[in-house]
């Protein structure tokens, strides 16, 4: 006779602790950007050995928020300057944003989205940018609610498996308190 099968622990409903990256997650990060890339959200190709390092010359730790669930990363956002000019030293622009698959729909997205913003607030910051794939609508949708509006399309920018496919720059003011 055997035993009944033991009960998993329920998945931790605990909100994600939001903290800046250090370079002790780069092995983390970059498996999570590995484990999210899809054809959805991203135009290069799918990652294979040997692997990138997460962070470069362009994207330091300090240029990432993690969000951690039960002491794992379970997300990150990456917010750079967009152009390396003075005069758009006010600026920050999101070049990236994951979730770990099994914490979809707990709301890391949206924390990392407004810690991001309230970072790049108080570093001065009064306006931050993005561009997403036209096609990529559960992340359209989640920039709008955090106040992103659609500023331009570049139609059919990208060809992705056969399919041209629009490059959405999407924009917001940070001066709104959100």
């Amino acid at each position: 006779m055997s035993e009944p099968p033991v009960p998993k622990p329920a998945a931790s409903l605990a909100a994600p602790v939001i903290r800046p990256a250090t370079t002790a997650d780069e092995e983390e990060l970059a498996g999570l950007d590995r484990e999210t890339w899809s054809p959805v959200h991203s135009v290069q190709e799918r990652p294979r050995p040997p692997y990138a390092t997460f962070f470069d010359e362009r994207h330091r730790p300090e240029d990432i928020l993690v969000a951690e669930l039960d002491g794992a990363i379970a997300g990150y956002i990456r917010t750079v300057p967009p152009t390396p000019l003075a005069s758009n030293a006010h600026v920050r622009q999101i070049q990236g944003l994951a979730v770990a698959d099994g914490a979809r729909g707990r709301g890391i997205g949206r924390a990392l989205l407004r810690a991001a913003a309230d970072a790049a607030r108080s570093g001065g910051a009064v306006r931050m940018t993005l561009r997403v794939l036209g096609h990529n609508t559960p992340a359209r949708a989640l920039y709008e609610a955090e106040g992103f509006v659609v500023e331009g399309v570049l139609p059919g920018e990208f060809l992705l498996g056969g399919q041209y496919v629009d490059d959405v720059v999407m924009g917001r003011a940070l001066t709104d308190g959100r």
